[in-house]
């Protein structure tokens, strides 16, 4: 029987949320969504203290999971730190896709090897394991798809109870995904944001616990470990880009907060990647927002894209997102599903890997970010394989 080490039972240091916005302070021992503003709520450490535990050298002796830093987690008690082995997916290095764009230190996270076969797993993983340990035992989502998948997952390996609302044009296998895993699947006809108002209505009714994108402050906190894995495999010191694909954008996000906390903490220096948002030309607000240099986005009407998580007409979290690609000095760009998939067949060639829509838009846009100067040939660039390609296996 494998066990974990004495690392699992260090403490939380979680100390309240405050809102990104306004400022307000909340507590931490009742279940939350927005803040009162109606905007997104940050979980704040106590980073003095996760300090004295929190050093390069104690990281062979921990466990290889989200939980891998509990100190900077929101989950108090162990027994709450619910796993089904998500995180510390492989950094792989493209040599042969470098080699044609001419760009040595090119990488991808490939996030398709989580247990629900996309990056959603750490952030519902965190969501679920704090609200249950705050008593919540019904759950609701509007979702994309991926997200769903995860919410069943992990609400099965809890012992609650998911709801899930989802577009009816969502991939078949997904929807298995969600059935399997025990999830009651509600289809809806239209986009995630129609999803979103079925689901909002039904949630009122039952007092289900809502886990959306952004409203409430613990996904993004699964979602940092992202950015927590990154340093630690490139030795502390962080890549030169990091590219991403934005729908909701906690991944972006929340990989900002950890390298904030990280600083904070001491592991790493102030130097910063430059974050790249890349979203489909069939639904780009994001990319329209920066280009505009508005501080939010307005919603996309008629979003279209083969890339079901890219499908996100409007996002609570837009003005973060905006700020930590402004911040870092980064861009927003656009690709074509043309592009999507051509990137796609092309990485499974050339490397043996199989990313999905989402995750093959970041390769998609590297010749676009080279010819505009917007990435050097000798930066050290780190694309986001959100998932796996099997999630859009009818697209292969």
């Amino acid at each position: 029987m494998i066990t974990y080490n004495n690392t699992i039972s260090m403490s939380s240091h979680l100390i309240n949320l405050k809102c990104t916005a306004c400022g307000k302070k909340y507590e931490t021992h009742r279940p939350i969504n927005l803040c009162e503003c109606g905007k997104v709520l940050f979980a704040v450490y106590n980073l003095d203290e996760a300090k004295e535990t929190v050093t390069k050298e104690s990281f062979c002796k921990r466990t290889r999971s989200i939980w891998r830093i509990p100190e900077i987690m929101p989950v108090y008690e162990e027994r709450y730190r619910f796993t089904l082995g998500e995180g510390c997916t492989p950094l792989l290095h493209l040599k042969s896709m470098g080699e044609i764009l001419g760009l040595e230190q090119l990488f991808v996270k490939d996030e398709g090897l989580n247990p629900t076969g996309t990056f959603k797993s750490r952030g519902l993983c965190a969501a679920v394991s704090k609200a249950v340990e705050l008593g919540i035992k019904e759950f609701v989502i509007p979702t994309a798809g991926n997200a769903g998948a995860a919410l069943a997952a992990y609400s099965a390996r809890a012992k609650v109870k998911a709801h899930i609302f989802m577009p009816v044009d969502t991939p078949g296998i997904i929807k298995k995904e969600v059935l399997a895993t025990g999830g009651d699947l509600r289809l809806v006809d239209g986009l995630i944001s129609d999803a979103a108002k079925e689901s909002r209505k039904e949630a009122e009714k039952s007092e289900w616990f809502n886990v959306s994108t952004l409203k409430e402050p613990y996904r993004v906190e699964g979602k940092k470990t992202m950015g927590l894995e990154i340093a630690e495999m490139f030795n502390w010191e962080l890549p030169d880009v990091i590219i991403y694909p934005t729908g909701g954008g906690t991944g972006i996000i929340g990989m900002w907060k950890a390298f904030v906390e990280l600083e904070e903490i001491g592991l790493i220096g102030s130097e910063r990647p430059r974050m790249i948002s890349v979203q489909s030309s069939g639904c780009a607000p994001i990319v329209k927002a920066f280009e505009e240099k508005k501080e939010k986005a307005s919603f996309w009407e008629e979003a279209e894209t083969i890339a079901p998580g890219l499908k996100v007409p409007v996002a609570i979290g837009d003005y973060l997102i905006l700020k930590v690609v402004r911040e870092s000095k980064g861009t927003a760009i656009s690709v074509h599903d043309e592009e999507i998939l051509t990137a796609m067949h092309e990485l499974a060639k050339k490397e043996g890997i199989m990313l999905s829509t989402e995750g093959a838009a970041t390769i998609a846009a590297i010749p676009k970010l080279l010819n505009k100067g917007e990435i050097e040939k000798e930066d050290k660039i780190v694309a986001f394989g959100t998932g796996s390609g099997f999630t859009t296996i009818s697209m292969w």
